[in-house]
């Protein structure tokens, strides 16, 4: 799933879309641009497609990653904590950095009964793109897209 606001860089995945941002996080994998982009179209492809429901699935996910890093970066990965009870997992109370990014742009944020709403993945996107050294410019087209039912 990439989104209305990912699209500029979407067909040629040359940066890291949300999807496999929110996915890094939950396998405790930490991932560098460089690394990203020394991987193949399909690796990029199959990082995108790859499901991470079950435990079996982050697994094989956490696996074939780090053969990629490996293989085609020639690094080691740097590992981070998976990420667990995140304001992102959790649908209840819209986080104080979502509602300041909103207000900061000039946004309405979104209503607790709208964040419920929203997948974990639209939760993830805003939550990281209200964190320093993310593109944050895309915050508002972001919650636009989420809010008014076009994501």
């Amino acid at each position: 799933m990439l989104f209305n606001f990912e699209m500029d860089f979407a067909t040629s995945l040359r940066c890291v879309p949300m999807i496999v941002r929110m996915k890094l996080d939950i396998c405790g994998i930490k991932l560098s641009l460089r690394q990203w982009s020394r991987f193949t179209r399909e690796d990029r492809h199959a990082l995108v497609a790859r499901s991470i429901d079950t435990r079996m699935e982050r697994v094989a996910y956490r696996a074939f990653l780090l053969h990629l890093i490996r293989i085609r970066a020639g690094d080691m990965a740097e590992f981070l904590p998976p990420a667990r009870a995140e304001a992102w997992q959790l649908p209840d109370g819209v986080p104080d950095a979502i509602r300041l990014k909103a207000e900061t742009d000039g946004l309405r944020p979104p209503t607790p009964e709208q964040w419920r709403h929203l997948s974990s993945l639209q939760r993830f996107a805003l939550v990281k793109l209200t964190r320093r050294g993310h593109e944050n410019q895309n915050f508002g087209p972001a919650l636009r897209e989420f809010l008014d039912g076009n994501g």
